[in-house]
């Protein structure tokens, strides 16, 4: 049996400095659950699995896409913290993902 190289990598995100606990971590909209899904190391959020985004398109990618001939089926997470700010709710959305080997 062989294992990917990619089960063992990690995802860091770093939360803004506004953040303060209590908050809920949803990544591409799904309730994430702390100690299961993520640990909370300082300012930062590490998840034991490998998330990404899709970055930027280039013109052929776009061009094949706007013509039909091909859609975008790259992974594309994106991990959102609610959290309250002067008794108000906010919402940082799409945070940056940092891969960790």
């Amino acid at each position: 049996m062989s294992v990917s190289s990619s089960a063992s990598r990690r995802t860091r995100v770093r939360l803004p400095r506004d953040v303060v606990r209590p908050f809920e971590v949803y990544v591409n909209g799904v309730p994430q659950e702390e100690g299961l899904d993520y640990t909370v190391e300082g300012r930062t959020l590490v998840f034991a699995r490998e998330l990404k985004t899709e970055g930027k398109l280039g013109f052929w990618r776009w061009t094949s896409i706007f013509v039909g001939v091909a859609g975008t089926y790259r992974q594309d997470d994106s991990v959102d913290v609610a959290y309250q700010r002067d008794g108000r709710p906010v919402v940082a959305a799409k945070l940056p993902l940092e891969p960790l080997e």
